[in-house]
């Protein structure tokens, strides 16, 4: 039995890849629909072999798919998230604009699989943050065992986070900055080419950004409110994948040897740690791969009960497109997907 799909933002970074995910795992579908803004209608994009034209979300029938995945803006998900649920499939919505709704589950699977079981509330599940959804995968193993008290996070963030129109501009930079000089920054505040900015989303009046807010927020929902955390957050000149230094202190002793072992057996982790030049992960490495990788494991001697990590996973899949099919597929193995029936052609 399969089901009938629908991926919204069908046309952006993550929709391709929610669209490649779904074909790659198998996930099983009747039917796929590619669904975008007016704009986009009659856009192809592909579907394994397939090649599958766009449609107007203002003209589709929702009622007659499953399961909606969204990838689309926070003020579009708003709107046409609850209109979606309501019509009767479940909806996986990317956006920050359920993140932290009370009613609305906040769900990584190999973090908080349980919590998808009241998402009948609103017929909405919320896809976190793409760098809490790494972070919080490894962290989730270590709090279980020693409880965490505090963490500091600085993000390294690659400009895949902001779209298709950040790499552009990243690639343009690089390429002209040697020829006329780097072009004008247009979607980031300041040049991105060779450079780091650490400023990513709107300032708060505490100083920090609403991207590390998202940070500290979703990962107290998903794991625990009395986790101290603190977070830097820093774009860099790097296409696809976010990676992150990761200082835990906790309430019990936990060695880096114990934390390794512990991080192995893990889902969703693979721990490359060998103190050589060449033992430890880097965004390039992690792009196209599934799983959040965990290297450089070692104590913090500066603190009663501490260890640093590095954690790094390809943010398009992990941190977005791959966690929400990991979600549809946590659905369909707990048969919390209601079905329609299909009329024939």
């Amino acid at each position: 039995m399969g089901y009938r799909v629908a991926v919204v933002g069908a046309t952006g970074n993550v929709g391709r890849e929610m669209l490649n995910i779904l074909e790659e795992v198998q996930f099983p579908i009747d039917k796929i629909h590619a669904i975008a803004s007016r704009k986009s209608i009659g856009v192809e994009v592909s579907f394994g072999e397939k090649i599958i034209k766009c449609q107007d979300v203002e003209q589709f029938d929702f009622s007659t798919v499953d399961v909606v995945l969204m990838s689309v803006s926070g003020t579009f998900s708003k709107e046409w998230s609850p209109k979606i649920g309501a019509a009767g499939p479940i909806v996986i919505d990317n956006s920050s604009a359920f993140r932290m709704d009370p009613d609305v589950p906040l769900v990584v699977p190999e973090v908080n699989p349980d919590d998808v079981t009241w998402a009948h509330r609103k017929n909405i599940i919320a896809n976190p943050n793409c760098s809490t959804a790494q972070l919080v995968v490894a962290l989730k193993p270590l709090h279980d065992r020693a409880k965490i008290k505090r963490v500091v996070v600085s993000t390294y963030q690659s400009v895949s986070g902001a779209g298709k129109e950040g790499m552009d501009e990243l690639f343009d930079q690089t390429k002209n900055v040697f020829v006329l000089g780097a072009t004008p920054p247009k979607k980031f505040p300041k040049q991105i080419a060779f450079n780091v900015i650490p400023f990513i989303g709107a300032f708060q009046d505490d100083g920090y950004t609403d991207e590390e807010q998202k940070m500290w927020n979703e990962t107290h929902k998903m794991i625990d409110p009395a986790i101290k955390l603190t977070v830097t957050c820093v774009r860099v000149p790097v296409m696809v994948g976010h990676s992150e230094a990761v200082n835990i202190e906790f309430h019990e002793h936990l060695d880096e040897d114990e934390a390794r072992d512990l991080l192995r057996e893990s889902p969703g982790v693979i721990v490359i740690d060998s103190r050589n030049d060449q033992g430890y992960m880097t965004p390039k490495e992690a792009q196209g791969e599934f799983p959040v990788f965990v290297s450089r494991i070692r104590n913090d001697t500066t603190v009663e009960h501490g260890l640093n990590l590095w954690v790094v996973a390809d943010n398009l899949r992990k941190g977005a497109a791959l966690n929400a099919v990991q979600i549809a597929q946590l659905l369909h193995e707990r048969g919390l997907i209601k079905t329609k029936a299909i009329a024939s052609a």
